[in-house]
């Protein structure tokens, strides 16, 4: 790669990092905007980011932000600070500081809302004590709703701490809640989710003679034998529900359904819909959406087909999850005109609205055809229509493609794009990517960079990722980058590895 390509390279990157003490500058030195500027442009959301970044202590934001003149202008809404505190949302630092300058805004006062973020951004950051001092602080307030222990419950039982969320919903008469069938149901939910369902058998055993079980109990429970892969014990639970008086709905049906798609057992699959109409539970375009995501997944694309085919034959509704996967399933098998049909007509006369992945699956279609000209078309139609906002995975394809012919100064601006016009966050994925891509371009040292910014915002690589860059960075004799990525190996819990 020439010296010019690598320097442009090299500049985008510094652009990238919002909060780069040239931004900074930037802004500093930027004529002061008036406040009707402020409220009408993006300036304010670049002045706060800019201010409220560089992951420093929440009091250093609080403090930043309350001296600061273009932030003392503000008309702080509900609707900025929640978008805020989502791109803070891996950075709990600075978004506690920025919730903490909200409560000093004059005339602004934090929502619930505002205040259940914070505690699920401290959650997923696993800051236990934070986290728990923190809803001290809302209950002496009268602010923790019932959504608020969801938030807690589901990330320590998320983080591994499943007898700390059965410990929340014993506090609840604390918070001025009540021990009832929909808080149970909480619970139980929290605990199936994270494949603790004996636990949940467990604590509903010990109380269903305070709290009456209802059908969606039942459910969370199919839905969790399921996820562990128990179906027998799922079955038994349908037999369970019977005994309680309550019918099999569609839900239950459908999580079975999944199951059994996820064993590739589809003799088992049409058993089951034929026992669906059969019991007066027909089939949903969500079940039919399942089977069909399922037999892509094993590039059954003709099969996937004739499911769609026959849930049109049996009448059911159509909605936007189905017609994504029939764009994608129509993509995949090579049907690009009866894809863009399904797009430009059909949806429209079924009158079932496109969203972000519609346009997603149109996007990657024509770039897996090499057909990005089209790609950046439906880009520019989504931004330019306002239905729907692009997100990381609106990215993917382009960015594929531009690595596929060695564009990478297109990669770095279409990664400017992403984060300076869309305030998009890269996520585990994205950076699991770019990485990948770069090493086998031979730019082992932006893969590194992206690796280091990865770290430092507590986003854990995966295993086999780090083995790249690391045979990689070795065959550079790059040896402090070596050492260091030996560290992150020995150090951060990395996400296992895809067998």
């Amino acid at each position: 790669m020439s010296w010019l390509i690598q320097n442009r390279v090299r500049n985008t990157f510094l652009r990238l990092k919002p909060l780069s003490s040239t931004i900074i500058k930037n802004l500093s030195t930027s004529p002061e905007p008036s406040l009707k500027q402020l409220d009408e442009s993006s300036e304010i959301w670049n002045v706060i980011v800019g201010r409220a970044g560089d992951r420093v202590s929440e009091d250093e934001v609080f403090h930043r932000l309350s001296n600061d003149s273009l932030c003392k202008k503000v008309n702080l809404s509900d609707t900025l600070l929640h978008k805020l505190l989502h791109r803070f949302k891996d950075d709990w630092r600075s978004a506690l500081g920025v919730l903490k300058w909200a409560e000093s805004c004059k005339g602004h006062k934090n929502s619930n809302e505002a205040y259940d973020m914070a505690v699920d951004i401290l959650g997923k950051a696993k800051k236990w004590d934070r986290m728990k001092e923190f809803v001290e602080k809302m209950r002496g307030e009268k602010v923790v709703t019932l959504n608020t222990v969801a938030k807690i419950m589901r990330r320590f039982a998320g983080g591994g701490e499943w007898e700390e969320a059965v410990k929340v919903f014993d506090r609840l008469n604390e918070f001025g809640l009540e021990k009832n069938t929909e808080s149970m149901n909480l619970l139980l939910d929290t605990l199936c989710k994270e494949k603790r369902a004996e636990q949940a058998r467990a604590v509903l055993l010990e109380l269903k003679e305070f709290i009456k079980p209802n059908v969606n109990t039942f459910n969370i429970f199919i839905h969790g034998w399921c996820k562990a892969n128990r179906v027998e014990e799922a079955l038994w639970t349908v037999q369970e529900m019977k005994g309680y008086g309550f019918r099999p709905c569609v839900i239950s049906y459908t999580t079975i359904i999944r199951c059994y798609c996820l064993q590739c057992n589809f003799v088992k699959v049409y058993e089951m819909l034929s026992e669906m109409e059969a019991n007066g539970s027909p089939p949903n375009s969500v079940t039919y959406t399942t089977i069909m995501s399922c037999l892509n997944a094993q590039k059954e694309f003709e099969e996937s087909l004739r499911v769609a085919a026959r849930m049109k034959r049996s009448g059911c509704e159509a909605d936007t999850l189905f017609y994504n996967c029939l764009i994608h399933t129509l993509a995949r098998a090579g049907r690009v005109e009866e894809a863009e049909r399904v797009f430009r007509d059909e949806m429209n006369e079924s009158g079932v609205c496109v969203n972000t992945s519609t346009y997603n699956s149109m996007i990657a279609m024509y770039c897996h055809h090499d057909e990005e000209v089209r790609a950046v078309e439906l880009l520019r139609e989504m931004e330019s229509l306002k239905v729907c906002e692009p997100d990381v995975h609106t990215y993917h394809p382009l960015l594929k493609s531009c690595f596929k012919r060695g564009d990478v100064v297109e990669v770095g601006r279409l990664l400017k794009e992403m984060v300076t016009k869309h305030h998009l966050s890269l996520d585990e994925s994205t950076y699991t990517f770019l990485i990948q891509r770069f090493c086998r371009a031979d730019m082992c040292e932006w893969a590194y960079c992206l690796f280091e910014e990865m770290i430092s915002q507590d986003i854990a690589p995966r295993h086999r990722t780090c083995l790249l860059l690391l045979d990689e960075v070795k065959k550079k004799n790059m040896h402090e980058s070596v050492e260091r990525i030996e560290h992150v190996m020995k150090t951060v819990k990395l996400t296992a590895p895809v067998m």
